[in-house]
């Protein structure tokens, strides 16, 4: 999934995190919620806003954040 064009940075949003479409909601906020238990369909009803679209983005962001921490040399 090309997660680019959901995924945003804006210095000024959130100290620069990632977020959603330039939401305020940011990648970490998702995947805390879904971490800590909540459902995506419960996530989605109290974020309207958020699409499936958007968590599958969260997903494969946390998925390349991850695998390009595991090429950084010790």
């Amino acid at each position: 999934m090309d997660y680019t064009k959901i995924i945003t940075v804006e210095p000024g949003k959130r100290s620069g995190q990632p977020c959603i479409r330039g939401l305020r909601m940011t990648v970490t906020d998702v995947l805390d919620y879904l971490a800590g238990g909540t459902t995506q369909e419960e996530l989605l009803a109290e974020f309207p806003d958020l699409t499936d679209e958007d968590i599958r983005a969260c997903f494969a962001f946390a998925a390349d954040r991850e695998r390009r921490w595991m090429n950084v040399p010790a």
